[in-house]
């Protein structure tokens, strides 16, 4: 067995490159494909670097801990800076923005950004797909305000129904009954498509598989399993603690039955599997499972999503190594340019998407060791998930 091994020093961003600026501006014209034809369609925004939990496979404590300095609020991109960004993502072809954190219910005010973004409109006039991701603890308390702000759908990150289990995931002793109550206050709100996303380690929480399965079964919410990733450098990842996919649907199907569904968008990230009814056929009153199979069945090929952190910097991939800084376009702290205007950051943008060859988890199996490659990467806390 590997020892776990957890550097002192969080990396947010090992490298910052600063965008090409184009002798030709690089236009929007609604549809933007990087080098391998993979187009831009999502954009993921953090919006801030904090969060309450210490999930040891996101902010383990040992390297988050009390003295942990987070990024002072001038460093974080204005909620009138990141609305502007993705305008002209939009421009290019965005057409779901999902905020992340850290812990997004965290940043102040968040319903204004929202309802910001809630007004922009796609290159073919509609409203874009905005949902959230949250650990939930704050989902009680703010779910009708992000529902009236303009929010459409939310994922909750939850990684067993088990209370001690979920105690010791989470790390800082917060009982899974408060998430399970966000929850139920965001259906209550109207919110739509509620996801549960629950990373599955082997020997911490795999006996909580079917116990969720059965809990959110018929209730409206799709639970989708998670293999344990290899993001960033701090979360001590080994191969051995991934239970891949295959296996997880191998312990559902053992006990309840289930039918293949088809794909309901391209690029979708998670295979998707229906609750069969008595006749043997998908019924959708009991709802789906989804299965993220990011370390065991790559899904490189047809990525088309965006990051861009709370400070600015653009990453096209979750486990890059190097992002490209934005701010310093919006602020006027690009060597070559004053503040830019709208058409030189579009510019900017295109030229990056389109030099994309990002491919880390397609490339993982060839790679030796349990962590994979040598080269530091940014880490999840910083990017979202």
């Amino acid at each position: 067995m590997v020892a776990r091994v957890i550097p002192l020093v969080p990396q947010r961003s090992t490298q910052l490159a600063l965008p090409s600026l184009q002798p030709q501006a690089l236009a929007p014209t609604g549809w933007l494909q990087d080098s391998r034809g993979r187009p831009l369609h999502d954009l993921r925004i953090s919006v801030t670097d904090r969060c309450n939990f210490r999930c040891n496979y996101c902010m383990p404590k040992e390297v988050f801990d009390k003295n942990h300095a987070y990024l002072p609020h001038s460093a974080l991109l204005s909620f009138e800076e990141i609305t502007r960004l993705a305008r002209l993502f939009m421009a290019h072809g965005v057409r779901k923005i999902r905020l992340t954190g850290g812990e997004p219910l965290l940043r102040k005010n968040l319903e204004k950004l929202i309802a910001q973004l809630a007004q922009l409109r796609t290159v073919d006039g509609k409203a874009p797909d905005i949902t959230l991701t949250t650990n939930g603890s704050l989902l009680a308390r703010k779910a009708r305000a992000l529902k009236d702000a303009g929010l459409q759908r939310i994922t909750v990150s939850l990684d067993g129904l088990d209370d001690a289990v979920f105690r010791r995931m989470n790390d800082v002793d917060f009982p899974v009954s408060q998430v399970l109550a966000g929850i139920e206050a965001a259906q209550a709100a109207g919110l739509t498509g509620i996801k549960v996303n629950m990373v599955v380690k082997r020997g911490t929480n795999d006996a909580q598989i079917v116990p969720m399965a059965r809990h959110f079964r018929g209730s409206g919410v799709t639970l989708r399993f998670i293999e344990f990733m290899d993001v960033g450098a701090t979360n001590g990842w080994r191969m051995d603690e991934v239970l891949p996919s295959a296996q997880v649907l191998a312990r559902l199907q053992a006990e309840v039955p289930l039918v293949p569904l088809a794909p309901s968008a391209p690029g979708e990230t998670a295979a998707r599997w229906g609750w069969a009814g008595s006749n043997g056929t998908h019924d959708p009153a009991l709802g789906e499972i989804g299965l993220i199979s990011s370390v065991t069945q790559a899904f490189c090929g047809d990525c088309n999503r965006a990051r861009l952190s709370t400070e600015g910097q653009l990453f096209l991939c979750l486990f890059a190594g190097q992002g490209y800084d934005l701010r310093s376009l919006l602020r006027g702290a690009h060597p070559a340019a004053a503040a830019a205007d709208d058409a030189t950051i579009a510019s900017a943008i295109a030229a990056i998407w389109q030099g994309r060859s990002d491919r880390y988890s397609e490339l993982r199996s060839s790679l030796s060791g349990d962590a994979g490659p040598a080269q530091r990467r940014v880490e999840m806390s910083y990017i979202g998930g």
